[in-house]
């Protein structure tokens, strides 16, 4: 594979993703999103703290599924990955039909959740007791996915009823049972390592999975996996229900746009470094080491 062949057959707002024949080689570049949207400034290291963080969760849930990674280890990929480059933030990774929906799972009321429990008491159709505060831990996790959105539009939320038939129209006969299953796998993944962050001094407030599809239709875990993008950590020695939290992951820049509206969709480089900072301090909480 010559440096001129090898070109990305996928780019998200963050990855890029290389066909390797029988698998596939993902690439988590320094670029950052916010509310669907490419920022103009690159956040150095990011895509190593995405990718080894990513493959950290992987090596700790295989218990509850298999998942995609095969190797993050440039030796294990073709010469073209062997540059500076892409060495850290690569991940050869099984190839996967993508079942497309993310799975969301919210621990904590928090971000739209909170707007929508304020408007009329339910967090996308379920529920909620009454009297929750801003950031209150919810009695138990729930489960909220949404429709995959192509770059540029926005996720959809949906109810879980509305999952099985959304996935009946790409799955027939199947739809209940992929449905189901990519729930209960949710709840698994985040009650265990949710209870293990906590253990290291962060609360997982919520995130999102995605899962695909084997050759022998089982279901994997797939993408990216509890990283500060995919995911709100908060620090537990700070929790303080009642207003919005201090955090790990990119909510700070989220927190700098909204507070500065004619931003053109560019960070201050103080912001920059203070949201790498936090990726990099998030990163040596859950796993021990320093990156």
């Amino acid at each position: 594979m010559s440096i001129q062949e090898c070109k990305p057959i996928k780019e998200g707002k963050v990855r890029e993703i290389y066909d390797n024949g029988d698998s596939l080689i993902m690439v988590a570049t320094d670029r950052i999103s916010c509310f669907d949207v490419i920022l103009g400034n690159k956040v150095d290291k990011k895509g190593t703290v995405l990718t080894q963080m990513s493959r950290f969760w992987f090596d700790m849930t295989k218990d509850i599924l298999p998942n995609h990674m095969l190797s993050v280890d440039v030796k294990d990929m073709p010469a073209f990955f062997r540059q500076e480059r892409f060495d850290g933030n690569s991940m050869l990774c099984r190839k996967l039909e993508i079942i497309p929906i993310e799975c969301i799972v919210r621990g904590y009321i928090t971000g739209s959740g909170w707007a929508s429990y304020q408007k009329d008491g339910t967090v996308c159709g379920i529920r909620l007791p009454e009297g929750l505060k801003e950031a209150d831990k919810l009695p138990e996790p729930i489960y909220t996915p949404s429709t995959k959105a192509e770059i540029g539009d926005h996720d959809e939320n949906i109810s879980f009823e509305q999952s099985v038939d959304y996935l009946e129209k790409r799955f027939p006969g199947k739809g209940q049972e992929y449905a189901q299953k990519v729930r209960d796998y949710t709840l698994a993944l985040y009650k265990k390592c949710a209870d293990y962050a906590l253990s290291r001094g962060i609360i997982i407030a919520d995130t999102k999975f995605e899962f695909g599809l084997d050759e022998a239709g089982n279901i994997v875990l797939a993408d990216e996996m509890l990283t500060p993008d995919s995911s709100r950590f908060w620090p537990a020695d700070a929790y303080e229900p009642g207003h919005g939290q201090p955090s790990f992951d990119k909510q700070f820049a989220r927190d700098w746009l909204k507070a500065n509206p004619d931003n053109n969709w560019v960070l201050p480089e103080d912001v920059v470094q203070r949201t790498i900072e936090k990726y990099l301090q998030a990163y040596e909480m859950l796993t021990g080491k320093p990156l």
